[in-house]
C-alpha cells in the first residue's frame, strides 16, 4: 500500500501508537482503528457485491466474514511489512517498538489503523483501491476456495470477545443415513441451525446461517 509512505507524520505516527505507550488512550492507534475497520468491511463489502452478482445475500457474507477476519488482517500486514514500519517509525522506545513488532495480532490492529489513517489523508476512493490491491489474494481465496464457515463465524466474533457454542438438538434415521441438526448460540441467543450428514456438516450449517444473521443488524444501521 504505496499510500502509507505518503501519510503526514502525525497521522503515521498515531497510527503506530499502543495505548500503553501514551497517557490517554486516545491518543493511540485505537480510534484510527475503530475508523478503519469499518472502511474495510464496507470496501470488502461493495468489492465482494460487484465481483460476483450471482452470490446470495448468505455467500457474500461468508466471503466478507473471512476477509476482514484477524486471520486475514494479520496476513495482510506481514505482506506490508507492517512489522518493519513498526520498528523503524513507530514512536516509543527499541524494547517497545520490538514487543508490537512481535504480535502477530497487534499488528492486525495496526493494519486496520493505517487504513483509517489512509481514509482521512486521502480519501474513500484511492483508500479503497489500494486496500482492494493489498486484499486481493484473501478475495480471490474467499471466492474460489472452501471457506470453513465455523471459522469465518469465531474470528468475526472474537474482536467482540464472543464464542459460538454449537449443540446438537436432533439425530434422525437409520444408522446408514443418519441426519444431524445443530444449533449455533452466541451470548446464549440462537444466531444460527443447520443440518447434514455428519455433525461437522450441521454445524458448518449453523455456523454459515450465523454469518448471515450478524450481518443484518449491520446493514440495517
Amino acid at each position: 500500500m504505496e499510500l502509507v509512505g505518503l501519510l503526514p507524520t502525525e497521522l503515521l505516527d498515531r497510527a503506530l501508537t499502543h495505548a500503553s505507550w501514551v497517557g490517554s488512550r486516545t491518543g493511540s492507534y485505537e480510534r484510527l482503528e475503530f475508523l478503519g475497520d469499518s472502511v474495510l468491511g464496507l470496501v470488502i463489502a461493495s468489492a465482494l457485491y460487484e465481483r460476483f452478482p450471482g452470490s446470495d445475500e448468505g455467500e457474500m457474507a461468508r466471503q466478507k466474514a473471512f476477509v476482514v477476519s484477524r486471520t486475514s488482517c494479520v496476513q495482510v500486514a506481514e505482506q506490508l511489512g507492517l512489522s518493519g514500519l513498526v520498528l523503524e517509525r513507530a514512536p516509543a522506545s527499541e524494547v517497545r517498538r520490538r514487543e508490537i513488532a512481535g504480535s502477530a495480532s497487534t499488528l492486525g490492529n495496526v493494519l486496520e489503523a493505517v487504513i483509517g489513517a489512509v481514509y482521512l489523508a486521502f480519501g474513500f476512493e484511492r483508500t479503497r483501491a489500494a486496500t482492494i490491491d493489498a486484499f486481493e489474494e484473501q478475495l480471490v481465496y474467499a471466492a474460489t476456495s472452501h471457506v470453513d464457515h465455523k471459522t469465518a463465524l469465531q474470528e468475526l466474533l472474537a474482536p467482540r470477545g464472543l464464542q459460538p457454542v454449537y449443540t446438537l438438538v436432533a439425530d434422525k434415521g437409520p444408522a446408514h443415513a443418519r441426519l444431524f441438526t445443530s444449533e449455533v448460540l452466541v451470548s446464549g441467543v440462537i444466531k444460527g441451525r443447520g443440518t447434514g450428514t455428519t455433525i461437522k456438516m450441521s454445524e458448518q450449517a449453523a455456523a454459515r446461517e450465523a454469518l448471515t444473521a450478524l450481518e443484518e443488524p449491520k446493514r440495517g444501521s
